[in-house]
């Protein structure tokens, strides 16, 4: 029954597509940059794949969280805004470590002078503050975003009522630019209560259900599902990879993949350290996906071939397949795995700096299945529909290449067959509602409609492209 719907929807849209094609080459053409953009708001965009829930927060957001008790769970968070001693005697990149009261209190009072109230901060201190959350200046990469801004959350994500309404915000903005699948990597452990305490994994897991039950969750119409990821590089990774394996079996519903994540320069985390442990739990759990960062380096190594060894049908970056000329044809040839692209990431982390050279179009050109997805955007200050400009104003996207990109998302997604199943044809029928609307006769009338899209962009499209639309 799924399958001959499917084939029915993918061939009434792929007659539609080759007459939309031809439009849309139009309206790329004739669009202003602001015209474009807003096109790319409106398009349903189907699944982000790719998402790291902790670095996925938009600094504002999180403040407005962390300062409102009605939504923090009635904690108070401090973060360390200058220094008793000398300017020089802590390093500046422990400015702004934010902690709960209930470790503020614990301090000795010459350390804790030296932390404020996120609610007492000056408006400078606070355009600081959420300045050093995000990757925004000149100069800035890897080293900054693995080594200074995950530490400098500290404290906040163990607050389980921030960490949901978090959740709940990027929800809220994913839908209204046109996603229907997040499949972010979120858990609860480390969760503790506003004394400290921690608070029972499945008192947690109960408190995340209740509120993605919530109205305001269910109006957006978004389907959520979680992976759980391993830090690659951590001393007791295969002892957390079981844990991990049984706490997903348990909880199959939400959580459908496992993930290892974590700096592949850090020479702990190489895949084949994990082949062995891998396969000891795919004796024991049946049906468990894999979806496995790899290929984020700077030169060629064997990590996405080894990767593939693991398991994993789905490989995050893949940034140096492009120089394993085996694997690369590998991929090619079997397309059943997919690359999850992640362009602004490549940029900012210098992977790529210059994305002309990004290997994304030879990828997607060459039969490899590839999809876009916004990994870090909190931390890039970004969207997922900046990455579908950046892709379509860097590599001339056809409209064909676009409606693919989003059914990828779709088809490689962990999500239960039927619940998979819905969002194909939810998406297929939200691309002809698409093609209908900018499909009018005459071109001027198509981007005229474009003036009732109501864009929201962030500071990623501001400082790129001088494009700034306010929420």
């Amino acid at each position: 029954m799924h399958s001959r719907l499917l084939l029915f929807f993918f061939t009434v849209s792929a007659a539609v597509a080759a007459d939309f094609s031809a439009r849309f080459d139009e309206l790329k053409t004739r669009a202003t940059p602001a015209q474009l953009y807003a096109l790319l708001y409106a398009l349903p965009k189907g699944g982000d794949l790719h998402n790291h829930a902790g670095g996925a927060n938009l600094t504002e957001s999180t403040y407005a969280i962390c300062t409102d008790p009605t939504r923090n769970g009635g904690d108070a968070f401090y973060t360390r805004a200058h220094f008793s001693g000398q300017p020089d005697a802590v390093a500046p990149t422990v400015r702004f470590r934010t902690i709960r009261r209930h470790v503020y209190e614990a301090l000795s009072p010459a350390v804790r002078s030296e932390y404020v109230a996120l609610t007492d901060l000056t408006p400078t201190e606070r355009a600081d503050w959420c300045n050093a959350f995000r990757l925004d200046a000149v100069g800035e990469g890897r080293f900054e975003f693995f080594q200074n801004i995950w530490p400098r959350q500290s404290g906040i994500g163990r607050n389980l009522h921030v960490r949901t309404e978090q959740l709940v915000a990027n929800i809220k903005a994913f839908a209204a630019e046109g996603l229907t699948y997040l499949e972010t990597q979120f858990d609860v452990d480390d969760s503790a209560d506003n004394s400290g305490q921690p608070i029972p994994r499945e008192t947690a897991v109960a408190f995340v259900r209740a509120r993605l039950d919530q109205p305001d969750v269910v109006a957006t119409g978004l389907t959520v599902r979680f992976q759980y990821t391993v830090l690659r590089f951590a001393p007791r990774a295969e002892a957390e990879l079981a844990s991990a394996y049984a706490f997903v079996d348990a909880h199959r519903d939400l959580w459908v993949g496992l993930n290892l994540a974590g700096i592949e320069e850090n020479g702990l985390g190489y895949p084949a350290r994990f082949l062995a442990p891998f396969r000891q739990l795919r004796s024991r759990y049946p049906g468990i996906a894999l979806s496995i960062h790899a290929g984020e380096m700077d030169g060629p190594d064997r990590h996405i071939r080894d990767t593939l060894l693991l398991g994993a049908t789905r490989i995050g970056h893949g940034v140096n397949l492009i120089q394993d000329p085996d694997t690369l044809l590998l991929l090619q040839q079997s397309q059943r795995v997919l690359v999850e692209i992640n362009l602004i990431s490549n940029r900012l982390l210098e992977y790529t700096p210059d994305l002309a050279k990004h290997p994304f179009p030879e990828y997607l050109r060459t039969g490899v299945p590839v999809c876009l997805n916004t990994d870090d955007r909190g931390m890039w200050d970004s969207n997922l529909t900046d990455e579908f400009y950046t892709a379509v104003t860097t590599f001339n996207l056809s409209w064909s290449e676009i409606v693919q990109l989003g059914r990828n998302s779709l088809t490689h997604a962990f999500a239960q067959p039927a619940v998979k199943a819905k969002l194909l044809a939810d998406y297929e029928r939200a691309i002809a509602s698409f093609e209908s609307t900018y499909g009018a006769a005459k071109i001027d009338d198509a981007l005229a409609r474009l003036a009732t899209v109501k864009p929201v962009t962030y500071g990623y499209a501001s400082r790129t492209w001088g494009l700034t639309f306010a929420p």
